[in-house]
This record gives structure tokens, C-alpha cells and sequence, in this order.
């Protein structure tokens, strides 16, 4: 018997076909969640003893958010800035290349001139641009840009006396939005921070009090305004002005730490904090937002370290040093991660990392690629968040101090090609005795207040030492398998004199 004939509607094939793709596509989308939202909160001039929950036993200042956030999210107990001042570190946190590597050899930028960041090299914010990501960087920048006049097409020159303010409307021609940034408001530097832009020009002159409040609420305002498009992620790079120079707490912070301006500053900093996250939870954001809180460099001592330290406040806890040094409180810095689901609430992290670690962790966290001529000094973090070893190539980590003092640290061991402290903290370079030892050598496990040094004794420790440190920086990156060079042919490496 010949079997019965079936009719076929192709209609209703390709209709039950249409519906199982939708279905497929909808259990895709459910079981990969988007790429997270990131915020990089970084201080400017925060020690690493100046939040409590880092240093209970010797901070006296009140951090309650940064003390939540460690109590949410993981510690990192070994996170160094990629100098001991301001513009080397910013440049690093961006690109994830030291600064040293370029014309800044030294110091920091003062505006006025072409930006630190070629126009070429890929960034933090140009890669998650690529990703579809909302960029915006709320804050200072510190990385030099041009002024134009707009009726005239002159460059201005920069202001003999501080304050730095250029005439409202002066554009802004190679700022933050030709660097992958969608949207900027800030300042340039401390002493510009009277001026200030929006995008691509200076919209108005408002005193140094105004800023961190009005940095705060432009921080909320971008979140509920990011929150009106939860298909789009964010990246907010918010380069906070405090607690640095000029030291303004506002009306309703003034007395609030009881150790003054400085302590006050503090609390008003970490207040931010609170803002961000307060924002994030009502918006229903806070699942999906990797938060990251850090600082430059160490305390400045403008803030009036010894007699914060009368007080029974420590501003570098535990260890030897301050902004611009190239001992550890120069460059340790807070390194607060909150990731909920992600990150094991108040897990610790004692792995070694560097400000510079930004660029591949978040080629690691969103699965891409690092541009094959960038990111020349950057690792990944990422399995330590998740509890695991960090394992890469990386040598050491380099240190840079103000004057280009250069440090190496790789384990336990930690040498310092200089005298002294290599910035402002006594004895300072021009301060030590021609015949004292021309480097410093510390075992860090055993003497991390940088007391005892073992340059003389342990030989072999400072020519393996020296001889990595020598080779990461005349290859021109530390991440392997790239091409790419120094800015300079050629880089001092002893500042001071090398050993006879």
C-alpha cells in the first residue's frame, strides 16, 4: 500500500520556524548578560592610611563608604600607582603604559600644550567606546591640552600666575572627547581648577570650593541619565580633585572629622562614594557595576602630615614615605573592587598589581583583544577577583618618583636607585652624603617600613634585580609578544650616580 500523501503549509513551517529562532535568540540574550558598567573612582593624593577600613588601627578619619565598599567588594592590599605623582599615573591608568616611556620624564604637566596621550594610542575609554560603551570622564584630567581663541585661532599661552584661567568659551582642542571619551566636565589641573569645561571648552570660572560638590551630584545626574538606557553600558572615569591642594571641604563638611580642612576633605571625598552607589541601587544598576576606588599616589604634605600624625592619624599607615617618594607610601595606594556576584564580599587580595592594570583587566572582563601596539605595561587582575593567582609574564612592577627616581619591585625584594627618598620626604637626594650607598635594597615581606637596607649585603638579589629592571625598560614595554618602543632612544636609569 502506497503511503498517504501528506500536505505541507510552508506557511505555517516557516511561522513555527520565525518563533523557534525568536525563542533561541531570547534564551541567548537571557544566559550572556551584558558587558558590565564600570566606574573608576580615583582620588587625588589619598593615602592608603587615610581610609579607616585599610588602617583601623592608625586612621582617625571617618571613611563609612569606602568602608562599605570593602566590606561588599575585595582589597587589594599590594596596588600601586604607576608613579608618585599625578600626570605619570593618570597616563598609565588610561593607556596602560608607564609614563616614562614618554617625553615626561619627570613632574607633571602644567596645560597649555599638546596632549600626553598621542592621538594614535588606544585608551581605556577608546576601547570600551569601540565595545558600544558611554564614555565620560568627570574630574581632572592632568594629560595637557591646548587652548584656542576662538574668534582669532591662537593658541593661548599659559598664565605666568596661578590660578590658570582661560577666558570662557576658549575651546579646547585635544581634550578628553579626541581620547575616546563621549563626555567631559572638569578641569585641567589644581591650579586650573577654577576653569571649567564641558566637552571642548571652558563654560565658566567657579571657585575650587564648588568643584567636588558639583563633581558629586554630575556623577548622580550621569547615572540616572545612563539608567534611561540600560542597553547601553558605561564606562565613568571620575578623577576626583580631592583631597589635593587647594584644601576646600565645603560648608556642610567643615569640622565634620575633628582632625581639620585635610580630615574634613576626606570625609567629603568618601562621600562620593555613598552618592555613586546610592545612585546605582535606585537606578538598578548596582548588579551590573564593577566599581573601582583608588588614588594617584600617597598623601601630600600639604595636608599636614605630622600633625595629623600628633592626632594619632597616619596618612601612609604602616609604611615610610608620602606623595612624590619612591618609598612605599609614595605609590601603595587604596584599591577598593566591588563587583556583586562577581567579587567575594570582604575577600582580601594580596597579589602585586599596578595602576597600569586597568586596560587588560577590562579586555579580560568584556573577552577582547588588546591592541597589538598598546597597552605596553598592563596585566590582568581579573582572576584575583574571582580568588585566583594572577600568572603573566610580568617581571616586576616599576617605580617612578617626581624627579624620576626609578624602583623595582618583583616579590618580596624592592630596590630603589637612589639615596634617599627620591622626592620630598627627608633625606632627600641633595640632602645624602656623597658616600652613602648609591641604591637601597629592602626585603618588604620582612621590613615593610623600608628600614633596613640591604643593598651592600645582598649582592645578588640587586643584579637580578637591576638586570630585569634594565630589560623592561629598554624593550619598551613589559607585555610580550607586542612591538613597540620608547619615546626616547635613550633613558636614564640612575638619577643620582650609579655604584662605582
Amino acid at each position: 500500500m502506497l503511503p498517504t500523501k501528506v500536505k505541507i503549509n510552508y506557511l505555517q513551517v516557516f511561522t513555527l520556524n520565525v518563533v523557534l529562532l525568536i525563542l533561541s535568540l531570547a534564551f541567548v540574550s537571557c544566559d550572556s548578560p551584558r558587558h558590565p558598567n564600570i566606574i573608576y573612582i580615583i582620588c587625588d593624593d589619598l593615602g592608603y592610611g587615610d581610609v579607616h577600613a585599610l588602617a583601623p588601627e592608625t586612621s582617625r578619619i571617618s571613611t563609612p563608604h569606602a568602608d562599605q565598599l570593602a566590606g561588599a567588594g575585595m582589597v587589594f592590599t599590594d596596588a600601586h600607582s604607576g608613579s608618585s605623582v599625578c600626570t605619570p599615573t593618570r597616563y598609565g591608568v588610561l593607556t596602560g603604559r608607564y609614563s616614562w616611556r614618554t617625553r615626561l620624564q619627570r613632574g607633571v604637566v602644567q596645560g597649555y600644550a599638546d596632549n600626553l596621550i598621542a592621538p594614535e594610542r588606544a585608551t581605556v575609554a577608546s576601547h570600551l567606546k569601540e565595545l558600544g560603551y558611554h564614555t565620560a570622564i568627570l574630574g581632572k584630567w592632568h594629560l595637557n591640552f591646548q587652548y584656542q581663541d576662538p574668534e582669532t585661532g591662537q593658541f593661548l599661552e599659559k598664565p605666568k600666575r596661578k590660578p590658570f584661567k582661560a577666558p570662557v568659551g576658549t575651546e579646547i582642542l585635544d581634550g578628553p572627547l579626541t581620547r575616546g571619551f563621549d563626555y567631559y566636565y572638569g578641569f585641567h589641573h589644581a591650579g586650573s581648577m577654577q576653569e571649567v569645561i564641558e566637552n571642548t571648552r571652558v563654560i565658566s570660572h567657579e571657585p575650587e570650593i564648588n568643584m567636588l560638590p558639583t563633581l558629586t551630584r554630575k556623577s548622580v545626574a550621569y547615572i540616572h541619565e545612563r539608567a534611561k538606557d540600560k542597553d547601553t553600558p558605561f564606562f565613568l572615569y571620575l578623577p576626583l580633585g580631592s583631597p589635593h591642594t587647594p584644601i576646600v571641604p565645603s560648608a556642610a563638611w567643615q569640622g565634620k572629622s575633628g582632625l581639620g580642612k585635610y580630615g574634613d576633605f576626606v570625609m567629603e571625598t568618601d562621600n562620593v562614594i555613598g552618592e555613586v552607589v546610592k545612585a546605582l541601587e535606585a537606578n538598578g544598576l548596582d548588579e551590573n557595576t564593577l566599581i573601582i576606588f583608588t588614588s594617584d599616589n600617597g598623601c601630600s604634605k600639604a595636608a599636614g602630615i605630622p600633625e595629623l600624625a600628633q592626632q594619632g592619624h597616619l596618612v601612609s599607615a604602616h609604611m615610610r614615605g608620602s606623595k612624590a617618594d619612591l618609598w612605599d607610601g609614595g605609590h601603595r595606594v587604596p584599591f577598593i573592587v566591588s563587583w556583586p556576584g562577581k567579587v567575594q564580599a570582604g575577600s582580601v587580595s594580596d597579589e602585586l598589581i599596578c595602576l597600569t592594570d586597568l586596560f587588560a583587566t577590562v579586555a579580560d572582563i568584556t573577552q577582547t583583544e588588546l591592541p597589538a601596539t598598546g597597552a605596553e605595561d598592563s596585566f590582568s587582575f581579573l582572576p584575583a577577583l574571582y580568588g585566583k593567582p594572577i600568572e603573566s609574564e610580568r617581571k616586576g612592577v616599576i617605580h617612578h618618583s617626581i624627579s624620576g627616581h626609578f624602583a623595582y619591585r618583583q616579590g618580596k625584594w624592592k630596590l630603589l636607585l637612589a639615596k634617599g627618598s627620591g622626592g620630598w620626604t627627608a633625606p632627600r637626594e641633595k640632602d645624602m652624603p656623597e658616600d652613602a650607598p648609591a641604591a637601597q635594597l629592602y626585603d618588604l615581606y620582612a621590613d615593610p617600613g623600608e628600614t633596613k637596607n640591604l643593598f651592600e649585603s645582598r649582592p645578588e638579589v640587586v643584579d637580578k634585580l637591576l638586570k630585569d629592571l634594565k630589560s623592561d625598560i629598554a624593550m619598551g614595554h613589559t607585555r610580550r609578544g607586542i612591538l613597540s618602543d620608547n619615546d626616547l632612544e635613550e633613558i636614564t636609569l640612575w638619577k643620582s650616580g650609579a655604584p662605582n
